[in-house]
């Protein structure tokens, strides 16, 4: 034992001698961040990463448990998922939408995450963005579930963004809060779930920004009458995923005549649809304008619709035609092409859009390429940059 410990104490002895001789030489095979990639950009940045290890977070985002224990951390844009899709009329599978959509987003910042058109890198522009995680959803009671995506989405809205407003980049005047409490407000993108979570969504936005200007991508209008759409048997089953906008515009969540669909092409119970769409308070754009008006006539459409006021954009995974979105609840065929879809938003430059969501994404319909959550990523990808562009502030006059 003697003759062990000496022997160990000598090897050590030397060893430290040999360091004291090299003090200026790294050890051979020395890493000092182990799990900091090693392809970066002559700027630093990483360009190539293990995207595909590591927890599942939206784009690789910080994953922030905003609703529990690390509530107190503030950011500018979370992404928060609403796994709910009992309010569906065809077919379900939307509750496991915002894993797959994580899934599919894994890819976005392998190469930076520069947006080439928008010029913009949403993922380095001085913002905060996070991933909440999934807002707790029950799928025993629809009631239940709805109050719960209400109030985690409202808990989440009413916090202070991370960012002050600053100044306006054209005037260099100071930027004012464009919400009615005059709170600087972070934005939030919802990962749905089916298209009835948008209904206790609005109810939030509401809370914050009043009646506001919807914009609605979707094969499907949205805005049937209970009795139309279900036939309502019960009070709760009147709330599903065809009439959640009809409850919205009755209770004066939607700012009428300033919303708009697009990519609508579904069939109907009659002409009489539209009429209840008008009184909903909606314009139509029908998946078939792209063939006459193109992608920029139907931007100018959007545009002229909603003004320069607060935004909410909810998508709908179906506007995108099934070629290229497989995995939805209803899907529709004659929608436009994911390339189509993320042209019109980004389109929207400019805009004051204060939360968002993307919806009906049902990855068990999908092929094993991932091709839906993928264009679901790819299309909050725009949004995203289109938010990091535009901060929710106005210059007062």
């Amino acid at each position: 034992m003697q003759l062990l410990f000496t022997t160990v104490f000598a090897a050590v002895v030397l060893l430290g001698s040999a360091h004291d001789l090299h003090d200026d030489q790294i050890p051979l095979g020395y890493v000092r961040f182990p799990m900091e990639s090693t392809y970066r950009s002559r700027n630093g940045e990483v360009t190539a990463d293990a995207i595909f290890s590591g927890i599942t977070t939206f784009a690789k985002l910080p994953w922030v448990q905003c609703l529990t224990r690390e509530s107190t951390i503030p950011f500018d844009i979370a992404f928060i998922g609403a796994p709910f899709d009992t309010g569906t009329s065809y077919r379900p599978g939307a509750r496991f939408g915002p894993a797959g959509i994580r899934a599919g987003s894994r890819r976005l910042t392998l190469y930076g995450g520069y947006n080439v058109p928008l010029e913009v890198n949403p993922f380095n522009a001085g913002l905060s963005i996070v991933d909440c995680g999934d807002i707790p959803v029950t799928p025993y009671d629809n009631k239940f579930a709805i109050q719960q995506i209400e109030d985690g989405h409202k808990e989440l809205l009413h916090r202070e963004a991370y960012s002050p407003l600053g100044n306006d980049s054209v005037t260099g005047e100071k930027l004012f809060p464009i919400s009615i409490d005059g709170k600087n407000h972070p934005r939030i993108i919802t990962l749905g779930g089916d298209h009835t979570i948008v209904l206790p969504l609005l109810r939030s936005i509401y809370s914050a920004y009043g009646p506001i200007s919807v914009i609605h991508f979707d094969s499907h209008l949205d805005t049937w009458k209970p009795s139309v759409f279900g036939g309502a048997p019960s009070a709760q089953a009147a709330i599903n995923h065809g009439t959640y906008f009809y409850w919205a515009s009755q209770e004066g969540l939607i700012s009428n005549g300033t919303s708009i669909h697009g990519a609508i092409r579904t069939t109907l119970s009659g002409p009489e649809d539209y009429e209840n769409d008008d009184d909903a308070g909606f314009k139509r754009i029908e998946a078939r304008e792209i063939d006459t008006i193109g992608t920029d006539g139907i931007i100018k459409k959007i545009r002229e619709t909603v003004g320069d006021g607060p935004v909410y954009l909810s998508i709908d995974i179906d506007s995108i035609d099934p070629a290229f979105a497989p995995a939805t609840g209803t899907p529709e065929t004659g929608g436009w092409s994911t390339r189509e879809l993320r042209t019109i938003l980004r389109g929207l430059d400019g805009l004051h859009i204060v939360s968002a969501d993307i919806v009906e994404v049902a990855p068990a319909y999908d092929t094993n390429a991932e091709l839906t959550t993928m264009a679901a990523a790819d299309v909050l990808f725009e949004v995203l940059s289109v938010m990091a562009k535009t901060p929710l502030g106005k210059v007062m006059v």
